[in-house]
C-alpha cells in the first residue's frame, strides 16, 4: 500500500494524517492539493468543501472510527469525525451517508475539537 501524509491547518492548530493513495479518491485529493476551504462542524465532525468530485467507492462506510479521514461524495467534502455526530447511536462516529475512507489522522483526533464553524482550513502535503 502506498501512503501520503497531509497536513490540515486551522487558526487554533494543525494535525497530520496518513492517506492510502491506492484509492482513487485519495489520489484525486492529493492531486488537488493545496486546498483552502471553510470548516463546518456537525456534532464532533469537521467537514469542508474540496474541488474534488468522485464516485462513492464499493467499500464506502457510514460508521467509522474516530480520526478516520473520509470523503463525503454527496457533498464533495472531506469529513473528519472525532466523536459522535447528531445521528450517531451511542459513542459511534456516524457520517451523514456512506463515505469513501481515505486514511486516518496521526495522533489524537480530538485536536479537531478546536476547529470552529467558519474557520479557514487548509490541506497540503505534509
Amino acid at each position: 500500500m502506498t501512503t501520503q501524509r497531509i497536513r490540515i491547518s486551522w487558526p487554533a492548530g494543525h494535525l497530520t494524517a496518513t492517506l492510502a493513495v491506492d484509492s482513487p479518491t485519495a489520489t484525486a485529493l492529493v492531486q488537488a492539493l493545496p486546498i483552502a476551504s471553510t470548516a463546518r462542524t456537525w456534532g464532533e465532525e469537521v467537514y469542508f468543501d474540496t474541488p474534488v468530485s468522485v464516485a462513492r467507492e464499493a467499500d464506502a462506510r457510514q460508521v467509522v472510527e474516530p480520526g478516520t479521514v473520509a470523503f463525503w461524495t454527496d457533498g464533495d467534502a472531506l469529513a473528519l469525525p472525532y466523536g459522535p455526530t447528531p445521528i450517531s447511536r451511542g459513542d459511534e462516529c456516524r457520517l451523514a451517508s456512506p463515505c469513501n475512507v481515505l486514511g486516518s489522522i496521526d495522533g489524537d483526533p480530538r485536536q479537531l475539537a478546536t476547529v470552529r464553524d467558519g474557520d479557514p482550513i487548509r490541506v497540503e502535503t505534509a
